[in-house]
């Protein structure tokens, strides 16, 4: 499903500071993980990371796997837009949550965007993220973009995995996505952003959309 403009989220944020500079960038959404990871924050610390962040810029919260009323928890107590599934969640979960539901998917040799399937009409939107064994997600490696490429046009779909500054274009060139995610690819060091290639990214997206 594309659209004229592609939407930015930068996850995996753990400081008020890079939330502000992701939205002074230009990030349309941003994302905190609430699973086990090297980035996951408490709840108590999402609420200090989206403190100060405007109505406009949607907030999203990861989960593996959680309970259904931890999720409920953080979505009540964070004011979460979205949630974003990256576990073994069936369709009937996702149809259950409380909030818009993004469902990751793992991509890895033979993959086939068939998989999504039992996820219609039970999700808002699907991620592509790099299939990695025996992680979750976050591992900041790229998939094979031409392998899945052209998306369905049945949902809008989010694409991850090793993005950067440098071949965020590229990817966006091959898969036209709804939108595009970041962590690893805009850090200084783990668990902190690095301005310059916050801006740098979101310039490299407009850049795409432009020349598209």
């Amino acid at each position: 499903m594309r659209n004229m403009r592609t939407r930015v989220k930068v996850c995996g944020l753990a400081s008020a500071a890079d939330a502000a500079e992701a939205v002074r960038a230009g990030a349309d959404a941003l994302g905190v993980i609430l699973a086990e990871s090297p980035r996951q924050v408490t709840l108590t610390e999402a609420e200090e990371i989206f403190a100060g962040i405007p109505p406009f810029v949607a907030r999203v919260g990861v989960f593996v796997d959680a309970p259904s009323d931890y999720v409920e928890r953080a979505v009540a107590r964070l004011g979460l837009a979205a949630v974003q599934f990256h576990g073994c969640e069936t369709p009937a979960s996702c149809a259950k949550a409380p909030a818009p539901v993004i469902k990751a998917l793992r991509v890895g040799p033979g993959f086939d965007f068939g998989e999504a399937e039992p996820y219609r009409d039970k999700v808002t939107a699907i991620l592509l993220d790099t299939l990695v064994e025996g992680t979750d997600g976050g591992t900041g490696r790229v998939f094979p973009w031409e392998e899945v490429s052209p998306l369905p046009d049945w949902t809008p779909v989010v694409v991850a995995g090793g993005l950067n500054p440098v071949n965020v274009g590229a990817a966006i060139k091959v898969l036209r996505p709804y939108g595009v995610d970041v962590s690893s690819g805009v850090e200084e060091r783990l668990r902190q952003k690095d301005r310059s290639r916050l801006h740098a990214f979101v310039a490299a997206v407009k850049t795409a959309d432009e020349e598209e």
